[in-house]
């Protein structure tokens, strides 16, 4: 919101919460208020960049939110002259990226709980119903299954399935149709789900099968790549070179995966470029897809980096679910 909260972590001393006076006791009954710390309440005629800014006087650098908004940004820039400011996406890389096995635990059943959603969406997909309808009654779904907010429901029929991020519409699902079902939300712990399986209403397109058996090797293959040591760019190409060897290199629009915690989409990236070696405990999609243009395809898990390889979170079918009607 446009009144400043956050939190402010000194490199030393106890970090503490910034909050306007007038959401104190929202703050102080959330999660926060039961990690003892100290909250630094700011009334509407103060000016609560100047508060912290007094707080934190005397350091030579700053780390601001990645996602912080512009405006709060250069209000601090203002209240600490000369001090350097960067992003904390960096400090708090290495932090997250690497899960606990508490973390493992959450996304495990964060995994679970979408699978559950997935198991169910045949009987929601029939002929003659919209994205739109049939992605209102998954999101109830998702939220039945124990998470406690939507994060996004993809439903993607037909030619829009050649769009890796299509948006419900309104458009009637038809017979012969693949429909693309990405879903994901976030789970009481905190930890995001995220899973993505395909469906056919009816007898699916010759084509779409052929391309379908190829996207199906790629992503097992990658899945089974995953190893402490592996770079990400690695496991990106064990996938792309399967999916250009059989000549559909041009339609991978898009990266292999990307870490999944706290939020849906952090570190580590699997993409080309990116050098940093799989530890234990990190956690990502492996989703490559291919995107003809009369139809198109995905198929996603959620991996996590052991000591010896990987477990995948998301244990539904990878075959093409062939809806009756």
């Amino acid at each position: 919101m446009e009144r400043l909260t956050c939190l402010v972590v000194p490199a030393a001393g106890e970090p503490f919460m910034v909050v306007p006076r007038l959401e104190l006791p929202a703050a102080q009954a959330s999660p926060a208020g039961r990690l003892g710390l100290e909250f630094l309440a700011w009334n509407e005629t103060e000016d609560p960049f100047a508060l912290v800014a007094r707080r934190v006087a005397g350091v030579e650098r700053v780390a601001v939110a990645d996602r912080m908004w512009a405006m709060m940004a250069l209000r601090f820039r203002d209240a600490l002259p000369g001090v350097e400011q960067v992003a904390a996406g960096e400090v708090m890389r290495r932090l997250r990226m690497r899960k606990s096995a508490a973390e493992v635990a959450a996304l495990r059943e964060a995994g679970a709980a979408i699978d559950r959603v997935h198991r169910a969406v045949p009987l929601l997909l029939k002929p003659g119903r919209t994205e739109r309808e049939v992605g209102k009654d998954i999101a109830d779904a998702i939220l039945a299954e124990g998470h406690v907010t939507v994060d996004f429901v993809i439903v993607a029929s037909g030619p829009n399935g050649a769009s890796p991020h299509h948006e419900l519409s309104d458009r009637v699902i038809q017979p012969g149709d693949p429909v693309v079902v990405d879903i994901g939300g976030t789970m009481p712990s905190g930890y995001c789900s995220d899973s993505t399986r395909m469906y056919c209403v009816g007898e699916p397109p010759a084509d779409f099968l052929d391309y379908y058996g190829v996207l199906q090797t790629a992503q097992s293959a990658a899945c089974h790549a995953v190893k402490p040591g592996m770079t990400p760019e690695a496991v990106d190409a064990v996938a792309r070179d399967l999916i250009a060897t059989a000549g559909y290199g041009e339609q991978f629009l898009h990266r292999t995966g990307h870490g999944i915690g706290l939020e849906t989409h952090e570190h580590p990236y699997i993409v080309f470029g990116n050098h940093e070696p799989l530890e234990p405990g990190m956690a990502f999609s492996i989703e490559p897809g291919i995107y003809p243009g009369a139809h198109g395809a995905r198929i996603e898990d959620i991996v996590v980096c052991t000591e010896d390889g990987s477990e995948r979170l998301n244990l539904t079918t990878r075959d093409l679910v062939i809806v009756e009607h």
